[in-house]
Parts: C-alpha cells; sequence; structure tokens
C-alpha cells in the first residue's frame, strides 16, 4: 500500500497545504489471486476530516488504507483546519474552490486516476461530513456520490442565535461570523444552508450526487442529519440514510466508512497480501 504525504501550492489558499493520498499500485497478489487490470485508472474518494484534525486523522482512526486496497480504490485526504471546506474571501481562503476544483485538478495531472465523474467521490465526517454536502452539490460536476458522517450541518435559521454550550470555536458567534460572513442572518439564507442549496438545484434542475449519510443513535448532530435526510427524500435526491448504535466518535466513523465502500461503485474483490491474506 503506497501512501504519500505531500505539501502542495494551494492558489486558493495562497499556501501550502499538507495532503495524504493512498494509492493501491504496489498490490503483491500471490498466485491464484485474481489481478487488476495493469494500467486502468483509479477510482477517487476525497476524504474530509473534522474539527479539530487534519489530513492524518482517517490514517490513524481507521481502517481506511485496508478498505481502500481491497476496493482498488485512491483516496485523497487535505487539510481542511477548522475552515468548514466554504470560500472565505475576505479572508483570503477558498477552502470550497480548494477541495472542489484546485486539488481534484492536481490529483488528475500527478496520479493515475480517472477523470469522470461516476469514478469520483467526496465524503467527511462532522465539520468533513458537511463539507462533504456542501462541495459535492456545488461541484455535481464533478462528484459523482459523496458520502457524509456524522455531519455538522450547523448552517440553518437558527445559526445567527448565540449557542448556549459553546463547546467548539465554531459555537462562538465571533467565529460564525469569520466562517460564514459578517452577516449570519444572510449566510443563513445563501446556499452555504444545506437546504437552500438544494432549492435552488431543483429550480434550475441541476443533477445531484448520490448520497450516503450516516448519524450514530446518540449523536448530538443526530437530530439535525434525521432533518436534512428526510428534507432530501421528500425533494426526491437520491440519499440512503442509516442510524445506527454510536456516538460521535472514530468506531463509529470506522463502521461507517466500511459501509460506505459497500455502497459505492467500486471494484471489489481485488485481495491482496496486504488486505488480510497475509501468506495465505
Amino acid at each position: 500500500m503506497a501512501v504519500f504525504h505531500a505539501t502542495i501550492m494551494a492558489k486558493s489558499l495562497f499556501r501550502t497545504v499538507p495532503v495524504t493520498v493512498i494509492l493501491p499500485t504496489d498490490k503483491l497478489y500471490f498466485p491464484g489471486m485474481p489481478a487488476r487490470e495493469e494500467g486502468k485508472p483509479y477510482k477517487t474518494l476525497y476524504l474530509l476530516h473534522g474539527i479539530p484534525g487534519d489530513n492524518t486523522d482517517w490514517i490513524y482512526g481507521t481502517r481506511v488504507k485496508r478498505f481502500a486496497e481491497e476496493n482498488e480504490l485512491c483516496v485523497v485526504m487535505p487539510s481542511g483546519e477548522n475552515g468548514m471546506y466554504l470560500d472565505q474571501p475576505w479572508a483570503g481562503t477558498c477552502y470550497s474552490e480548494f477541495i472542489g476544483q484546485e486539488l481534484v485538478d492536481f490529483i488528475r495531472k500527478t496520479f493515475p486516476v480517472s477523470d469522470k465523474r461516476e469514478d469520483t467521490y467526496i465524503g467527511g465526517l462532522s465539520m468533513g461530513g458537511y463539507g462533504a454536502l456542501y462541495n459535492g452539490m456545488k461541484y455535481s460536476d464533478t462528484f459523482g456520490a459523496v458520502a457524509a458522517f456524522s455531519s455538522a450541518l450547523l448552517v440553518d435559521e437558527t445559526m445567527p442565535e448565540e449557542a448556549p454550550l459553546q463547546i467548539f470555536p465554531t459555537d462562538r458567534t465571533e467565529v460564525k461570523k469569520a466562517l460564514y460572513g459578517s452577516d449570519l442572518e444572510a449566510a443563513a439564507k445563501s446556499d452555504r444552508n444545506l437546504y437552500v442549496m438544494t432549492e435552488k438545484k431543483l429550480a434550475a434542475g441541476e443533477r445531484f450526487p448520490d448520497i450516503f449519510m450516516t448519524c450514530g443513535e446518540d449523536d448530538f448532530l443526530r437530530e439535525k442529519n434525521d432533518a436534512f435526510a428526510a428534507f432530501l427524500k421528500e425533494k426526491g435526491v437520491p440519499v440512503t440514510y442509516e442510524v445506527s448504535p454510536g456516538n460521535h466518535e472514530w468506531d463509529f466513523w470506522d463502521r461507517s466508512l466500511e459501509k460506505a465502500m459497500k455502497w459505492l461503485p467500486l471494484e471489489h474483490g481485488f485481495e491482496s497480501q496486504s488486505s488480510g491474506n497475509v501468506g495465505r
């Protein structure tokens, strides 16, 4: 399993950004194991971390390397800091442009991956779940599917209100303004609110990516995830939503990632020495 830790210059952020890439080009097959067609481009999953993580979170928190190898999948994990994967032009940072355009262009120029929409996916957890849904819908001509776990669906009509607990930095009003704009009421009515974005895309007749969402039974974000999944179904947007035992935790996200790998249209069945078949 090849794992690349790169630093790339992001024009949309005007700085260098760390990115981790998994690419199963070095698989070792034992006699009798079916091998993948040589030279065939890989499908790609862009996987976004949550607050307060970075581009290495998925490597340490889940079995993503094994899943990628078993499914012949390139996985790209950028660092999004705590920026919600949104454009903040007033701060000189455009995370959405970086995730949806610049990073995709870089990966396609650098690695042997497919440039087809049906082979390109985006996923994430918590903040990254919101980022995956937002950018997956915004750049629906690029991403054919979205996998969002325990999504931080915080941009809605309640956002301008003062958060009672303020557990995360994003609960504070001054941080909200830095992330979403100084006018929080206007931000809640913009396409940063996924309800608003969905309505706009439906009105314009634009296509949506296929969507897979999960949330833990005891997750503090469950109510918001339940509501948004129900809204998508009501509007006829293709969504699969699963609620299962768990909280806002890595064990749940690891299981969710495994489910997403089975849900996505990947190349299953190409096991190798390092994907659990040691010495077999």
